[in-house]
């Protein structure tokens, strides 16, 4: 967090939600770039997220391939659906048995321009079968997308920022589908598409 910073990307951060520790929670967030990913860690530490993450992403990323291999992520294949769903059950049992939080990229990949792409219900629905009493929560990321507007090298200088936790929602009176549906809506309210 301290790194976009120094970059000067100026960060809000909107928080609609006073969560509970004793329950299981799935956050559900669009993704617009790598640095998603710190203020989920900071904002829900108290949940200890677990992210699901591309397994090429535990290789040769000193401290997140780290993290990733040791936390608990689910580090799925893209193309092979049966180790994917494995690992994404394992991460379901784990938020149940010790309520923490599991954080899922619903687009399936990051949108490089902002544009919010449809979401996908596949891996929420299988976190809540394992995990049927979690508690689901929207996290909108606005505006990261431009610090890598220019590829890696050289990141986008004095950019802003907003990260938002909306309102959590019981699953129990919707499906998968439903609930993505919602979320999706929710976060394309939120940003403005």
């Amino acid at each position: 967090m301290r790194l976009v910073w120094v970059i000067g990307f100026r960060i809000k951060f909107n928080n609609r939600a006073n969560l509970p520790t004793d329950r299981p929670i799935i956050v559900v967030s669009n993704h617009q770039g790598t640095y998603d990913i710190p203020p989920i860690v900071w904002l829900f530490r108290k949940h200890h997220p677990k992210f699901i993450s591309k397994i090429e992403l535990a290789k040769n990323l000193p401290s997140i391939s780290y993290n990733l291999r040791h936390s608990g992520a689910a580090l799925i294949m893209r193309k092979n659906r049966a180790q994917a769903l494995g690992e994404i059950k394992k991460l379901g049992k784990l938020i149940a048995e010790k309520n923490y939080c599991a954080c899922i990229f619903a687009e399936g990949t990051r949108s490089k321009t902002g544009k919010l792409r449809q979401f996908k219900s596949g891996g929420l629905a299988t976190l809540l079968e394992e995990a049927p009493n979690s508690l689901v929560v929207p996290f909108v990321v606005d505006g990261n997308y431009k610090i890598e507007s220019k590829g890696r090298f050289p990141l986008s200088f004095g950019e802003k920022g907003t990260y938002s936790i909306l309102e959590p929602i019981e699953p129990q009176d919707y499906t998968a589908d439903e609930l993505c549906i919602k979320i999706e809506n929710l976060i394309r309210i939120e940003l403005g598409q």
